[in-house]
């Protein structure tokens, strides 16, 4: 059997049964990723293979005492390069934090820790997150493994890339514009952005003005996605606005059938979508037809001019928490790379009254969005509107040559989830006419991640598109 292609999920009840050793997935593992990230560029700042393999040993021999026990034990992980493991390089991306190495585990990081997970190293992202393309100074570009010579988008894109190439069986990413949905869609594999608040990332200066961005789990099957999303939840005492905790894994067979999904398509055309795109869409779609769920075109429910407004400002504000410091330090802002220059400069003309006007559109669309979940149990959008791009682009200036006015306008059609918080997980859509991969985004009501995750389950049941179409490099 071919350890590497199994779930997660099943990896890791194999090591609970012991049928199959920590030492000899890490070996298998450290194998893959030996033969296939040069080119991928999907980890960075790996862990030395034999203090791995020492690790993975110590576990076994755990084990073998009854000793070593979490959901994920032995289960090889690498994290987002956003977020801080304790003894490994927190870089960020940033040349301001090359040489930086965490002194302790995030939140998040800590609950896989307590898991059981092995961490093997970190994974690509761009500069501070910024931008659905994942390159950065330090690490340089992340390719996509079907086209070597195309982004694997971002921020999240390190992480979908491993997934893809089976160089992990789980994967962590962040979310604040698409970063767990766009990456996961170009890389054929599974990325869920969570109800804000269900996972704590490291707690702000100020929790109650910032809820945009989110952290999230990634893998090849919904069902590993419930499980890590089990491990990474859970309330924080320092943080507001988490939603209860429900069972995801124990509930993800329930039918869907007689469920109703609402198609947003293009938003009335104001999302410009490259050739092939909506066509796709469509067609994946058909697959809910047949799992017994209707499916039916929806009129934008609020103008996504609107929606834009209120984004770009409220996204602004809310990085001058992170990036304002860097930036008033000459030095520091010097090494900052312009999109980064742009958000905080941006933030800081926002006036009170004008955030307050921003606010006051995300909440409209709230209530209008709640309205919409009274008659359908999902909405769906494509994850991206254009395929993967040339790696060497910084960003897309046009898409299908109507011209985009911001480094990310690129990615609005993520917009209407990320505002308001809800939970996502992205499907693979299928393939276009270039061999390239694309997505849905699949999302309900604020708290109903068990849903969004069943139609994904029933959905991913149906098509198993990450195993039914690998890379190249899968097969290494």
């Amino acid at each position: 059997m071919d350890i590497l292609n199994q779930d997660a999920s099943t990896l890791a009840q194999m090591i609970s049964d012991n049928k199959l050793g920590v030492a000899e997935l890490a070996q298998e593992t450290l194998a893959q990723i030996g033969r296939t990230n040069g080119p991928v560029n999907a980890i960075v700042a790996a862990v030395n293979e034999d203090d791995v393999l020492a690790e993975a040993r110590r576990m076994d021999d755990a084990r073998a005492t009854g000793q070593g026990a979490g959901r994920l034990y032995g289960l090889p992980i690498a994290v987002k390069d956003l977020a801080n493991v304790a003894g490994l390089p927190s870089t960020k991306g940033s040349p301001l934090f090359r040489d930086v190495v965490a002194p302790a585990d995030d939140i998040m990081v800590a609950r896989l820790r307590a898991a059981g997970v092995l961490f093997v190293g970190k994974t690509n992202t761009p500069e501070f997150g910024l931008g659905s393309h994942t390159f950065n100074p330090v690490y340089g570009a992340t390719h996509n493994p079907y086209d070597l010579g195309r982004s694997a988008g971002g921020s999240s894109g390190g992480a979908a890339a491993a997934l893809a190439c089976r160089m992990l069986p789980l994967a962590d990413g962040s979310d604040m514009m698409g970063s767990l949905r766009n990456p996961a869609g170009w890389n054929n594999v599974y990325g869920m952005r969570p109800s804000w608040g269900r996972i704590p990332a490291e707690p702000l200066d100020d929790a109650f003005m910032h809820p945009l961005a989110t952290l999230g789990p990634m893998a090849r099957s919904p069902r590993d996605l419930a499980l890590m999303l089990e491990v990474q939840s859970g309330p924080d005492p320092r943080q507001p606005f988490a939603p209860p905790i429900v069972p995801l894994c124990s509930a993800l067979d329930r039918p869907v059938k007689g469920r109703r999904i609402g198609w947003l398509a293009d938003w009335g055309g104001a999302y410009t979508m490259e050739s092939g795109i909506l066509p796709l869409s469509e067609t994946a779609l058909k697959t809910f037809g047949d799992l017994g769920v209707t499916v039916e075109p929806v009129a934008p429910p609020m103008p996504a001019e609107a929606l834009w407004e209120a984004w770009v400002g409220l996204r602004a504000f809310a990085n001058v928490e992170r990036l304002g410091p860097l930036y008033a330090d000459p030095a520091k802002r010097a090494q900052l790379k312009d999109s980064a220059i742009w958000e905080v400069e941006q933030g800081l003309a926002l006036s009170g009254q004008e955030i307050q006007r921003l606010s006051l559109i995300r909440s409209d669309w709230f209530r209008r969005a709640a309205a919409l979940f009274a008659d359908y149990d999902a909405l769906v959008l494509p994850s991206a509107q254009m395929w993967p791009f040339a790696v060497e682009t910084t960003y897309p200036t046009a898409v299908s040559g109507t011209a985009m006015d911001t480094y990310h306008r690129w990615m609005e059609v993520v917009v209407p989830v990320s505002l308001i918080g809800l939970p996502c997980v992205n499907v693979p859509a299928g393939f276009g006419a270039q061999g390239l991969p694309a997505g849905l985004q699949i999302f309900g009501r604020y708290g109903d991640d068990l849903g969004v995750l069943q139609l994904a389950h029933a959905y991913h049941q149906a098509t198993d598109w990450p195993n039914a179409r690998p890379p190249a490099c899968a097969k290494a």
